[in-house]
């Protein structure tokens, strides 16, 4: 992690050195960024590398202050908060807003793009797309991040969806609430820093997440299982308010572009170094780690291709669009 500061904070001096000089004489901006995921995650480590990186690159003359865990907008407050103008920046995954637009719900579309290459091209195919829909919302984007593949946890042996019938599932988006219709579940929409709580008291008894997530909340102490399922690597994706952006000297706009590029890779690669982690820790712990069995992965590969279907409804032309440069 160190190392990749470091490139990160190299690399932003020398945009600052081209840039900085543009705008010495503007008054310094203050930005808030409001994250859903507390301080020890990746995501938000990341974040920080980021403002960290604006603010040398615009040689202080925007400085973004980073709030964790929730602590400024709760995670299904932030996209609103941002686009209002109520936080100049903040991170939200798209796919939790599909009932906006369903185009947001690309990346959690089951079976589609099961691993970190694949996720990059559906990025890179479905970016145009997603930035145009954002720039409507008086939204900018500056850069996204995967989680590492989805798996499913609970508190007891599930060999098909049979053994599903009834559990009280966590969704934090229209996919996950879905995928817990069309397998017998009851899902319950819960953001990130409630899903502790819940498990505790039995508000929900499973859900479908990373490694990083049951890592980050100790999960091990409420269930026992995790079926590495690889079912998609849903996004967490980084805005400006537009307006905001839009006043910003030309060169401040830069350095949040390149140090958006910079984070993006960093955090990329730190999702990727960190996946077979999370998941030691979580057999470390006492959870039982391993992939779904063959009833199971049929069961949830009938499903995703239900869900795949309604998604390319649902989007349209810009999602077959999305699927046909994905396709090539």
């Amino acid at each position: 992690m160190k190392l990749v500061k470091k490139i990160v904070m190299a690399t932003a001096a020398v945009s600052f050195a081209v840039g900085a000089a543009a705008s010495g004489a503007a008054a310094a901006e203050k930005w808030d960024m409001p994250m859903a995921y507390n301080d020890n995650n990746y995501h938000t480590k990341n974040g920080k590398m980021f403002a960290e990186a604006v603010g040398v690159c615009t040689g202080g003359d925007l400085t973004i202050t980073v709030h964790g865990g929730g602590s400024l907008f709760k995670g299904n407050e932030i996209k609103r908060a941002v686009r209002t103008g109520q936080a100049q920046i903040g991170e939200r995954i798209l796919s939790a807003h599909a009932n906006e637009s369903a185009v947001f719900g690309f990346d959690s579309v089951p079976f589609l793009a099961t691993s970190f290459e694949a996720s990059e091209k559906l990025k890179a195919a479905a970016k145009s797309t997603i930035e145009g829909v954002l720039a409507k919302q008086n939204l900018v984007m500056l850069y996204s991040v995967p989680w590492p593949p989805q798996g499913l946890y609970f508190k007891k042996e599930i060999n098909s969806t049979a053994d599903m019938k009834g559990i009280k599932f966590r969704a934090y988006n229209a996919a996950t609430a879905r995928l817990a219709e069309l397998s017998g579940m009851l899902p319950v929409q819960i953001e990130a820093a409630e899903l502790v709580q819940a498990l505790a008291t039995g508000v929900a008894d499973s859900f479908i997440s990373s490694g990083s997530t049951g890592y980050d909340k100790k999960v091990w102490e409420h269930l026992t299982h995790f079926y590495d399922t690889q079912a998609w690597l849903p996004r967490n994706t980084v805005f400006a308010n537009k307006t905001a952006f839009d006043a910003l000297p030309k060169a401040q706009q830069n350095c949040l572009k390149s140090a958006g590029m910079l984070a993006e890779a960093a955090g990329t690669a730190r999702a990727e170094q960190l996946t077979g982690w999370y998941l030691t820790e979580l057999a470390a712990n006492g959870m039982k780690v391993g992939g779904p069995g063959e009833k199971l992965t049929n069961d949830l590969k009938a499903i995703g291709k239900t869900m795949a279907g309604e998604w390319s409804k649902a989007a349209g032309a810009d999602g077959a669009a999305i699927l046909k440069a994905y396709s090539k």
